[in-house]
């Protein structure tokens, strides 16, 4: 009876450690699906109790699970459909799908027949690709800064007012887990699989070939550290031109012009590479009304005001990520705000600004202070909470 009673002792302590042993696995686990029963909470209390947006021609078709229809019938998710049921289109419509890159479609029409739809589908596909871009990224912090400042930098992560987007039909989330996986293999040496994920990731958004600046930091790091030039690594870095090359040479096959992405987003949204300066000047351009009556009448361009916050924010983030000679990191954050902001309009920012994760990794060393945790939570939450209900019932938030 005592030998029983000690072996049964001995297996709960071995399950315990070997659950603490997975902390790995099974807290971003916990933090994923506290952070996306929270949103799928705040859309369903949302969808009912705020009037819908006027119907956009963005807006694919309804479904009549709220889930389904709110988060994968909204604005771009419709692209995404489209290509994944009818392929690219690039003429004879007002808004052509040709600007979106091609692997989150891809997948939806590889998964669709097993699950019925496209637009399940592709929501499947954002939030394993999330789940699987959260364990890598706590993966990669707790290896430099530890337990606490990984298990902050992912939370942050996950309730940034932006991270609705992650359980969306959009390709954040995969963007994300190719990125963080492709750096977190490289990092431990397994260069020929990073490579591939390099190249997926520069399939999934324009902004998917800033990867390679991550990749040639942690080559040059590992060369330093060991003294001889891995030239496979280098190659390995460099797959993301690789990816976006493959892309432009589809468009030219299929349409004659490799960028026919750009052209087509310059003429159906006014996207065009601007100066950052002529951005900011539109911005403070004085209403016809003057500024006091604008303001006064709620009719300022609010949605423009936030995405330039988020845009000075991020970039004093990459300043400061540089100027600790996090160089790698920096440049990353950096050139993933930039590009975007010289496209000739604030739109969508927040969005984009999400996936440069390096941010969050800033923010969480500095929040080891109680009341900045405590500022950086309240803030995101309501900012989280407002755009989700918002964009659920078809408002552009980004």
């Amino acid at each position: 009876m005592v030998t029983s009673a000690h072996a049964h002792k001995e297996a709960r302590k071995s399950w315990v450690g070997s659950l603490a042993a997975a902390r790995w696995f099974w807290l971003p686990l916990l933090i994923f699906t506290l952070t996306r029963v929270g949103i799928v909470f705040v859309a369903y209390l949302a969808m009912p109790l705020i009037p819908d947006a006027s119907d956009t021609i963005y807006h694919l078709r309804g479904q009549e699970n709220f889930f389904i229809d709110g988060f994968g019938s909204r604005w771009d998710t419709g692209f995404y459909v489209s290509i994944a049921e009818e392929g690219y289109i690039a003429k004879g419509v007002r808004f052509p799908n040709v600007p979106f890159f091609p692997l989150l479609p891809l997948m939806m029409r590889v998964i669709s027949p097993l699950v019925g739809d496209a637009v399940v589908a592709g929501l499947l596909i954002s939030n394993l690709a999330l789940l699987g871009a959260s364990i890598c990224f706590y993966g990669l912090v707790e290896k430099e800064w530890g337990e606490a400042v990984a298990g902050r930098a992912l939370f942050y992560a996950l309730i940034f007012p932006a991270a609705f987007f992650g359980t969306a039909l959009y390709s954040e989330s995969l963007f994300l887990f190719c990125a963080l996986a492709a750096l977190y293999l490289a990092r431990r040496g397994y260069w020929e699989s990073a490579a591939l994920l390099g190249f997926a990731a520069a399939l999934t958004r324009l902004m998917g070939v800033t990867v390679i600046i991550l990749l040639l930091w942690e080559w040059w790091q590992q060369r330093r550290q060991t003294g001889r030039a891995n030239w496979l690594g280098f190659a390995a870095a460099l797959s993301p031109l690789l990816g976006s090359a493959s892309f432009l040479f589809y468009l030219y096959r299929a349409f004659g012009d490799p960028f026919i992405f750009a052209h087509a987003s310059a003429e159906a949204w006014g996207r065009t590479p601007l100066s950052p300066l002529a951005v900011i000047q539109s911005l403070f351009t004085r209403p016809a009304q003057g500024w006091s009556a604008a303001f006064f009448a709620g009719q300022l361009p609010l949605n423009d005001w936030l995405d330039f916050g988020f845009v000075l924010l991020f970039l004093a983030f990459a300043l400061i990520l540089l100027y600790r000679r996090q160089w790698g990191e920096g440049a990353f954050v950096l050139v993933g705000v930039l590009i975007p902001f010289s496209s000739g309009l604030l739109m969508s920012q927040r969005r984009y600004m999400w996936v440069l994760f390096p941010a969050f990794i800033l923010l969480a060393r500095w929040g080891a202070n109680l009341w900045v945790d405590r500022l950086i939570t309240t803030l995101s939450l309501i900012g989280l909470t407002l755009f989700t209900a918002l964009f659920v019932n078809g408002y552009w938030v980004g």
